[in-house]
């Protein structure tokens, strides 16, 4: 399966701005973007003026990048957003936040998005009492994911619930005590605490 293996930190040099990849370490002096913030390679400090397309791909590969998404199945995502009711770009943040791994970034039990989606292939994870190993599922309202009886024994998991720190978003009924989130509610636009213009990624799709 193909994955991105380069340096995290040059994903967020080239937009220009912290995607949060590698955890805490985005957090402290560490962080490859506090130092050099500037897009990588022998010309990343050159002026260059952006045309429409370029902003439209810039904000594309800024949200796939953000959660850890490759093109075809970030398309195959977008076709699903369009067929909803509403708009295209809200739509498509709404699957793209219900994905499993994103769920469980957002319960607090991963310090990234790489590191949620580690775990669910693992086989950390139930949903609704099954076992759920597929980051990519879509978490439906009612849906409630539990960490599995054998994995909470975990020296890793038990020290993600004791330094988890993340605020839960309200369309997550979160408890650290039994491990467990429930969603509640779909996340609408202003759950989404992301700098995307997702209307820039529809014009570039609807050419």
């Amino acid at each position: 399966m193909a994955r991105y293996t380069d340096s995290s930190c040059r994903l967020c040099r080239r937009e220009g701005m912290k995607l949060f990849l590698k955890g805490d370490r985005c957090y402290t002096d560490k962080c490859a973007f506090a130092k050099r913030a500037y897009a990588p390679g022998q010309h990343g400090q050159g002026r260059k003026k952006v045309s429409n397309y370029g902003e439209q791909l810039r904000e594309k590969q800024k949200v796939k990048r953000i959660y850890g998404v490759l093109e075809t199945q970030f398309r195959l995502t977008f076709e699903r957003a369009e067929k909803m009711q509403g708009m295209a770009g809200e739509n498509l943040l709404n699957l793209l936040e219900r994905r499993l791994d994103n769920v469980v970034y957002r319960m607090g039990l991963a310090a990234s998005r790489k590191e949620a989606r580690q775990l669910v292939r693992h086989g950390h994870f139930n949903l609704n009492g099954h076992k759920a190993n597929i980051p990519s599922m879509t978490i439906s309202v009612g849906d409630v994911i539990t960490v599995k009886e054998t994995s909470r024994s975990s020296v890793k998991i038990k020290s993600l619930v004791e330094n988890s720190t993340r605020v839960a978003p309200k369309w997550l009924d979160v408890s650290l005590e039994s491990m467990s989130a429930k969603m509640v509610a779909n996340p609408t636009r202003e759950d989404i605490d992301l700098e995307v213009a997702e209307h820039l990624i529809v014009e570039l799709y609807s050419k």
